[in-house]
């Protein structure tokens, strides 16, 4: 993961390196870059099950926040370590930027 104090109240990127590649056909994805989600990404998801890291929230909307896209089936057959890295991302870019600050600073 690629993220830093100076950078982290800005942050509309993250990268997020797999412990477990995704193999699309020939291609085996190693890492994923998710976009800080709009309202329109979150569509149809409960902020309170995404800050929660609930995976049926994060299948829903990792495919439309992610680089390359992901389809629900990739992010369900995920590492679960893999899976936890990019919930906490997304819950970062739910958090208040006053709280990502004081996230940051504890790390």
């Amino acid at each position: 993961m690629t993220t830093t104090t100076e950078n982290a109240v800005k942050t509309e990127t993250v990268t997020v390196e797999l412990d477990e590649p995704i193999i699309r056909g020939k291609t085996e994805i190693t890492e994923i870059i998710l976009r800080r989600p709009r309202s329109g990404a979150l569509r149809g998801a409960s902020l309170m099950a995404l800050a929660q890291m609930d995976v049926a929230a994060l299948q829903l909307v990792l495919p439309r926040i992610s680089e390359p896209s992901l389809t629900p089936h990739e992010v369900g057959a995920m590492d679960p370590a893999d899976l936890t890295k990019c919930g906490l991302e997304v819950s970062l870019f739910l958090t208040p930027k006053a709280d990502r600050v004081l996230v940051f600073q504890s790390k």
